[in-house]
């Protein structure tokens, strides 16, 4: 087959397809055309998933009559003038395609007026091709109709989910602009119902209560942090309040929601041990950066984006969310009135916590407590720890609360140097497999500084000289299963999980267990160790340590009023 220039209306279509991927992909462009142009209320009406019709209208600037024909060109804008303005770019929509690509595959009806013109325009277009132009009497701002997506390629259609997967998908888009932009009023229609009608807020919290509920967004911890010209701002949600997906993990950036990887990454590597296994956080978190810190030009939708400096900023985030959850993480609160699946409530009011960087300072130097002070009470079938506070009662899960005791104790000793080892009297011979083998030559170096010494002593045996002073005789075996399991489970993406995957193996195996009788002595100990930890809340696996029981909720199960 030869060599030919494509047909200019199969061009239009190809590329249309980079960004109209289905009809979210259509209203996201438009909205976002809309808040460029300064709207104060956006209404987005849909029908038929989309696929029937989608109506976006705005009260912003409008388009001047003379530049309606222009703005539906490919490649015309009006947000980039030089090849320098595409490395700092301060807006939202700025490739000059989303309204041709639009065009390209649905019927398109304009009407827009600009501020300071007497008459508006009405321009429709039908794949492509401009039909009809006439001036318009309307308000300022502009109205986007777009009908019969994909009505030209029909192929595309078949790749479309159905009506109501497609209307999720938008129901996303809208509801994340309008947590990014609560001083605009959001309204949203599907196939004539309301789903809702947000007012400007005069607070982006405000905006979460309104889409979330107030029960979540007043438990939300507040995150703000500001170094070397990044600002890290929103709320994040305190152990115990967690979900079973990443769905809620969300990130603005420069008033642009992105779905990148670093961020994620380091906001859950500083929940590090504070959730358990499979679940994560409720975020909301705005960064701003100077414009030429990040590239948004990286993908045709822009979704994705790419950071000058994506190191710096991934210890900033982390950093803003660690300092939140030791400062403000509440203690979990007992449901008494009935027995959930997990047994905490949005709490009420935050602990304060001292206020610390991120790499902090051992447990026992610390100038406050990150509880009240407790007063043991007495022990439950040798597994839990009865303690009075200032305002109510309080259990702690005697094995998970050393667990936090012992690895914050570890990470501070690791600060300093190589954890300490005990020799072994007698040392252990521990058969084990050639890839096992492999891998305690290859983590050598790091096992010696946990406190193992360990050697080959055959084709298939290993000797066990040393191990970390912490462990007792009996849990020798069990830690080394463990290690050995945590080295084949190694490749994780964040730099040091190895190491403190077996510090938590280290804790586990050598934490008071369940069962174990402990005198009044002990248990005090253990809750005044607790007390000085930074994360006293949860074990280095993410399981609670401690739930309260307010005075007033013992009160009304007991019938009295206090």
């Amino acid at each position: 087959m030869p060599i030919r220039i494509l047909d200019p209306g199969l061009v239009a279509q190809i590329a249309a397809g980079e960004v109209v991927e289905r009809p979210a992909s259509v209203v996201k462009e438009l909205v976002e055309n809309a808040l460029d142009a300064g709207a104060s209320r956006i209404e987005v009406e849909i029908e038929g998933g989309g696929r029937r019709r989608i109506r976006v209208a705005d009260d912003g600037s409008g388009i001047p009559a003379a530049e309606v024909p222009l703005a539906f060109a490919r490649h015309a804008t009006s947000k980039l003038s030089s090849v320098e303005d595409l490395f700092r770019v301060t807006t939202l929509g700025f490739r000059g395609e989303a309204l041709a690509a639009i065009a390209a595959v649905a019927r398109v009806t304009c009407r827009t007026r600009a501020v300071g013109e007497d008459l508006g325009v009405e321009l429709r277009i039908e794949g492509g091709r401009i039909l009809a132009q006439r001036p318009l009497a309307r308000p300022p701002g502009t109205e986007m109709i777009v009908e019969d997506l994909f009505f030209n390629t029909p192929a595309r259609l078949k790749f479309l989910k159905g009506e109501g997967a497609e209307r999720r998908q938008i129901d996303l888009w809208i509801t994340r602009y309008a947590l990014a932009y609560p001083h605009v009023h959001f309204v949203l229609r599907h196939n004539g119902r309301e789903i809702f009608s947000l007012p400007a807020a005069r607070e982006p919290r405000h905006r979460l209560a309104a889409l979330y509920g107030a029960e979540l967004a007043d438990a939300l911890l507040e995150v703000s942090e500001e170094a070397d010209g990044v600002q890290v701002y929103g709320w994040i949600s305190p152990p115990g309040i967690d979900r079973p997906d990443r769905q809620e993990l969300v990130f603005f950036v420069n008033g642009r929601w992105v779905q990148d990887r670093m961020l994620p990454a380091a906001v859950l590597q500083a929940y590090h041990t504070l959730l358990p296994s499979g679940r994560y956080p409720w975020v909301f978190l705005w960064v701003k950066l100077p414009p030429e810190q990040v590239d948004v030009n990286v993908h045709p939708a822009k979704i994705e984006v790419r950071f000058r400096d994506p190191d710096g900023l991934f210890r900033a985030v982390q950093r803003a969310v660690h300092r939140a959850l030791r400062e403000s993480t509440p203690v979990p609160v007992f449901q008494a009135a009935e027995i959930p699946v997990r047994a905490t409530e949005f709490p009420a009011r935050p602990v304060p916590m001292p206020s610390e960087d991120l790499a902090g300072e051992p447990a026992e130097e610390r100038a406050s407590p990150g509880l009240p002070p407790l007063r043991v009470i007495g022990q439950i079938q040798a597994r839990y720890i009865i303690a009075e506070g200032p305002d109510g009662l309080y259990l702690l899960d005697q094995h998970a609360a050393h667990e936090r005791v012992l690895y914050e104790a570890l990470q501070a000793q690791r600060q300093q140097g190589p954890l300490p080892a005990q020799p072994l009297l007698q040392p252990v011979l521990i058969d084990v497999l050639p890839e096992e083998m492999s891998l305690l030559e290859e983590n050598r170096g790091l096992l010696e500084e946990l406190g193992f010494r360990i050697e080959p002593f055959g084709p298939r045996t290993v000797r066990l000289q040393a191990v970390p002073a912490v462990l007792s005789a009996e849990a020798i075996l069990s830690v080394f299963q463990d290690l050995l399991l945590d080295l084949q489970e190694s490749r994780r993406p964040v730099e040091g999980a190895l190491e403190a995957q077996l510090i938590r193996s280290i804790c586990k195996r050598a934490a008071v267990k369940a069962g174990q009788v402990l005198s009044v002595e002990q248990m005090q100990h253990l809750v005044r160790a607790l007390e000085r930890c930074a994360m006293p809340w949860a074990c280095p696996h993410g399981r609670p340590t401690i739930l309260r029981f307010p005075i007033g909720q013992l009160a009304r199960q007991f019938g009295r009023e206090e």
